[in-house]
């Protein structure tokens, strides 16, 4: 007999304005079990204080105050969580957060992240590839580790044309960058495989599912996020970026998928739409 477990993921954009925008609304709405949340920018006393009681509550803060920031909020506690993630020397604080949870009798690791937004010829893009890096490395012992692992959030990066409306006017801009986009070729492709990426080198696929694309098809978007900026919103020229990377067994007990995006501009509490998806384990 499954169990249904329903995970919800958001940039929140800062936790304290989300629920001042109307946050608090939607989760009670949503019958969520895990809740992977990123962009914080909160303590973890503040977390606690607005999820209020039944929630047992993760949260891995950045080295900066008021910056980055992941948390894992769950019905049932977790039984082990790990933050440790990348070089040594890196600091990868606020960005990665690895649980396990027993559900249905069957054991799965969910890991919230945050990757860098990055900036073209900057150190903020140095990091980014830094994190992409480590996040290839760590994919096939997360998969190792747990035969149901998933990694949700905010990973800045559109993986095909189909990610981005305007593709074309970003090509050469952080978080379409050929060289971002082959990160997400070579996790996405058959594993074992080899794989020619966008950017003209070739890998290795490490057989992660975009659930979001498996579900959606070969359609543009749906997009989880647009920026402030103008019509964006309005006229849906945004970026699919958030995202739920499952392992093929995980992948293959979702039974719905859905970007929960608001029904007009002033009435957002992010700039992010959550991500929800039902699996059976």
């Amino acid at each position: 007999m499954s169990t249904p477990l329903r995970i919800a993921s958001v940039n929140v954009n800062g936790i304290r304005a989300a629920f001042r925008k109307g946050m608090g609304e939607w989760l009670e709405k949503r019958d969520v079990d895990i809740l992977a949340l990123q962009e914080v920018r909160a303590a973890t006393e503040d977390i606690e204080n607005l999820l209020g009681s039944g929630w047992n509550i993760l949260h891995d803060p950045a080295s900066a105050k008021g910056r980055a920031g992941v948390a894992l909020a769950s019905r049932s506690a977790a039984t082990i969580h790990r933050v440790d993630f990348g070089p040594e020397e890196f600091d990868s604080a606020g960005r990665w957060l690895e649980a396990d949870y027993q559900v249905g009798g069957r054991a799965i690791t969910v890991v919230s992240t945050y990757v860098h937004s990055g900036e073209v010829g900057t150190p903020k893009q140095v990091e980014k590839y830094t994190f992409l890096d480590a996040m290839v490395e760590r994919l096939p012992l997360l998969a190792r580790h747990s035969e149901l692992a998933l990694v949700v959030g905010d990973l800045n990066v559109g993986h095909r044309e189909l990610d981005i409306r305007n593709w074309k006017g970003n090509r050469k801009n952080a978080g379409f960058l050929v060289e971002e986009r082959a990160f997400f070729d070579r996790i996405f492709a058959p594993l074992g495989e080899d794989v020619e990426c966008v950017d003209g080198t070739k890998a290795i696929g490490l057989g992660w599912v975009d659930v979001g694309r498996k579900w959606a098809g070969e359609v543009d978007g749906p997009y989880t996020w647009w920026s402030q900026r103008g019509q964006a919103f309005d006229n849906d020229t945004g970026w699919r970026i958030d995202y739920h990377m499952a392992t093929a067994a995980l992948a293959g007990t979702v039974t719905n998928y859905a970007i929960d995006r608001a029904s007009a501009w002033d009435t957002r509490w992010s700039d992010h739409a959550p991500v929800v998806v039902d699996y059976e384990i």
